[in-house]
């Protein structure tokens, strides 16, 4: 009941992002509960990554509102906990990463398109190992999905990439050819960003998101999904 209480008032602004909880012995005298339940309802807090708990003499329970890492965490846990198909995951990205794309093409900065020029160059270094190569190109969609500036996509992203490339058997398809095409759709991409073009894309980053998902498919044979933790 404290922590339901609490999580609505933060959530509502009453306790702004970084500013301080009641400390322990108020919240005891304020809701007649003992130390042991108010300790439980901030450690509930903790685990939903609505506070950070310091200790020392200027600790104490400070909020944090919920962001796009927040987004992440929740999603991979439901990706873990129903096991769900490489395939859902594949379709659910085709759905939301056009988007990512097309908004971008709105609302990117100047340092949303460095940051994808800066991915995408690591990408297309032929010299790199495979490990490096997906984490360049998983550091490119994300780019992707930050230059959208909408948390909610971003969080949903992040959760779904990190499942995809974690759960999926690269070395039995990606191959020089297949970093080059990667390479040239992803600047193709960002070259419809950069113009402020939303339409071309939406439609270069489905094309994108297709082939990989179609190449995938053909060398998969597991149906559910197994992340690291």
């Amino acid at each position: 009941m404290l922590a339901n209480d609490l999580r609505e008032r933060i959530l509502r602004g009453d306790f702004p992002s970084g500013t301080a909880l009641p400390p322990e012995r108020e919240l005891v005298t304020q809701t007649r509960m003992s130390r042991t339940t108010v300790r439980e309802a901030l450690r509930i807090l903790e685990v939903q990554g609505l506070v950070v708990i310091k200790t020392g003499r200027s600790g104490g329970a400070f909020v944090q509102q919920p962001d796009g890492g927040s987004v992440a965490s929740s999603v991979s846990l439901l990706i873990r906990g129903q096991q769900l198909r490489l395939t859902a995951l594949l379709e659910t990205r085709e759905a939301i990463e056009p988007a990512c794309a097309s908004l971008a093409a709105k609302y990117r900065t100047d340092d949303d398109l460095a940051a994808m020029d800066a991915a995408n160059a690591i990408v297309g270094d032929l010299s790199i190992s495979l490990d490096a190569f997906l984490k360049a190109n998983v550091d490119w969609h994300l780019a992707v999905a930050t230059a959208s500036h909408n948390e909610l996509l971003t969080g949903f992203m992040t959760a779904l990439s990190n499942a995809i490339y974690s759960s999926t058997e690269n070395t039995a398809f990606v191959d020089e050819d297949v970093r080059k095409t990667t390479f040239r759709a992803h600047k193709t991409i960002t070259d419809a960003i950069r113009a402020g073009d939303p339409a071309a894309a939406t439609r270069r980053m489905t094309k994108h998101v297709h082939g990989y998902a179609e190449a995938v498919v053909q060398v998969e044979e597991r149906t559910e999904i197994d992340i690291a933790e």
